[in-house]
């Protein structure tokens, strides 16, 4: 039961790395599509860097990924912090007051929310952290 039991589990890490990969592998080349892009329309608009950024942090998860095998939950809050800026932007001009309010209100609402996960993991530390932080002194 062991050996299927590991079996599986090595069937698994293998799929979330290929799927790992996929999401770096695409993720590089949205980065090269918007710079030819840029390139071809001579322009750099500050929706194309906030694409670019999210781009970058996407590559940053995965690499948190790798590293550590585990997945910060504030790396997506700040992608979602960051497609909220970008769509306000591109998209302010045709927005009403509620949906500019209601988009605000929820980038806001992410910024807390990172806010008080970040308190919560200095303040109370989880136990493997702690000893981490005690080893390296």
């Amino acid at each position: 039961m062991q050996k299927i039991n590991d079996l599986i589990k090595n069937i698994l890490e293998s799929a979330q790395h290929i799927g790992l990969m996929i999401i770096a592998i695409a993720s590089i080349f949205a980065i090269g599509t918007q710079v030819i892009t840029m390139i071809y329309d001579q322009k750099v608009a500050l929706a194309d860097l906030l694409l670019m950024f999210i781009y970058l942090e996407v590559l940053a998860m995965v690499s948190m990924y790798l590293e550590s095998g585990k997945m910060p939950i504030r790396i997506p809050l700040y992608i979602a912090i960051v497609a909220l800026a970008r769509y306000l932007i591109l998209d302010m001009k045709s927005m009403d007051a509620w949906q500019l309010v209601g988009v605000s209100a929820s980038a806001f609402l992410l910024a807390i929310t990172v806010l008080v996960i970040r308190y919560g993991h200095v303040k109370f530390p989880y136990e493997s952290d702690s000893k981490d932080k005690d080893s390296e002194f």
